[in-house]
């Protein structure tokens, strides 16, 4: 109740910032270094929080690459930015975070540009009601919000260890979850299932893959650990915002809910907030596979905490994209889940 009562206030927390506060407000003191050198990559930039991000980095002077799949939105944001920062330096690339090969050929063409990394944003999602899927057959929630993540993580990772070790500037990835990974339980939560699921529903499909996001920044941390690298990897909530995403839910029902219940919306600024806090808050330094929510180190779900558990969904993972089996071949054999001992289909 007493998080309610603050959230509704707007309420700092110890970070001095809450609820309310804004993606430009939380960086305006946190320049740590000399921002022109920066590097970051934002997923998701074309529109909400994504695009607010972008704008807010590129405004402290940090080149911001976005990837996109639609170019048009990509060079509309680019304008947009440009307008309020004339000297911005915003590159886009081409990407479809569900394809495994264009997040393949978008890395290769990001490193061939000889720049550093020092801000990776998974900040890419979507929800969907209806039960669709990408090239590899994978259902389509699970690929981009998660699978699409891993995959591009795993292949920038040790050219962002290497600009941190050069340029002695810590090296941070933020990733992009929800609060809504606390309505998964673990006897549901199998691997084989959200590949290809026989039963389809959106919003347990967009909470699985948010859980997923929380438990691939647990093993991601601790590698970079054992690694003694200089990069730092947490997961955000932004709150709710009425987004492209909140919008996959439109009907009379939810408009008029969304209009009553305006005051517990976020808008873009505010959602944005916790990601840029995130990717340059001095007060972070050093902090690692750490759940934070309005500016502020908040808990998750038990499950979501499960080190164990998410070692196993990173070797499942692994297995799905490296290894020799094909997504369907997997579905129909049949695979040990990252939660349960076995996995049958529900």
């Amino acid at each position: 109740m007493k998080e309610t009562f603050r959230y509704l206030a707007g309420t700092a927390g110890p970070s001095g910032y809450g609820s309310n506060s804004t993606a430009d407000l939380v960086t305006d003191d946190t320049c740590r270094f000399d921002t022109s050198q920066l590097t970051a990559i934002v997923t998701g930039s074309t529109s909400g929080i994504g695009a607010e991000t972008a704008r807010v980095l590129a405004k402290k002077g940090i080149r911001v690459v976005i990837p996109a799949r639609n170019l048009g939105k990509a060079f509309k944001v680019r304008e947009r930015i440009m307008e309020e920062s004339p000297n911005a330096s915003i590159i886009i690339l081409e990407i479809d975070m569900s394809s495994f090969a264009s997040i393949r050929r978008f890395c290769s063409e990001f490193l061939s540009l000889g720049l550093p990394l020092n801000i990776l944003v998974n900040n890419a999602g979507i929800f969907s009601q209806d039960l669709e899927f990408s090239e590899e057959k994978i259902e389509m929630t699970f690929a981009i919000n998660y699978l699409g993540h891993y995959l591009l993580t795993e292949l920038l990772l040790d050219k962002m260890v290497e600009t941190a070790t050069t340029s002695r500037v810590e090296g941070r990835i933020v990733s992009v979850s929800s609060v809504i990974h606390g309505w998964v339980k673990r006897d549901s939560f199998c691997f084989k299932d959200m590949l290809h699921p026989k039963r389809y529903n959106g919003t347990r499909a967009y909470a699985q893959s948010k859980l997923a996001n929380i438990l691939h920044v647990r093993e991601i941390a601790r590698q970079l650990k054992m690694r003694n690298a200089r990069v730092t990897i947490n997961a955000v909530h932004p709150g709710i915002v009425k987004t492209g995403i909140i919008r996959a839910h439109n009907s009379l029902l939810t408009d008029s809910i969304y209009f009553f219940a305006s005051k517990l919306l976020k808008t873009v600024q505010q959602g944005a907030a916790t990601t840029c806090y995130v990717a340059l808050s001095p007060q972070i330094e050093g902090i690692s596979s750490r759940y934070f929510a309005d500016c502020n180190e908040t808990s998750c779900s038990s499950l979501a905490n499960n080190e164990y558990e998410a070692r196993r969904l990173w070797r499942q993972t692994n297995a799905l994209i490296h290894g020799p089996l094909k997504p369907q071949t997997i579905y129909d054999k049949g695979i040990n889940c990252p939660m349960t001992k076995t996995c049958t289909s529900k």
